[in-house]
């Protein structure tokens, strides 16, 4: 399964973070050079406006996400596509 990210664009979730987080996915996934190993996609809603901004990961919808949780979960999720130094 090729890994996967697919960030909740809807108003609410945009509002409460994902502006912030679209920013923030593109530079980890590019300045690690792991751009072309990652779907990365947006998604017009999820439905669970009143928990987000929502993000899904490889299948696993995550919710209430700040930056610093966000950065945890990508370095969890995609240690494995890093190059080695």
């Amino acid at each position: 399964m090729k890994n996967s990210i697919i960030i909740c664009m809807g108003s609410s979730c945009f509002a409460r973070g994902n502006r912030e987080h679209l920013e923030l996915i593109e530079n980890y996934l590019h300045g690690n050079g792991i751009a072309a190993e990652i779907t990365f996609s947006g998604c017009r809603c999820r439905d669970k406006c009143g928990c987000g901004p929502n993000i899904e990961i490889n299948g696993n919808l995550h919710h209430e996400l700040d930056t610093g949780t966000l950065l945890d979960l990508l370095e969890h999720y995609f240690s494995d596509a890093l190059p080695s130094p």
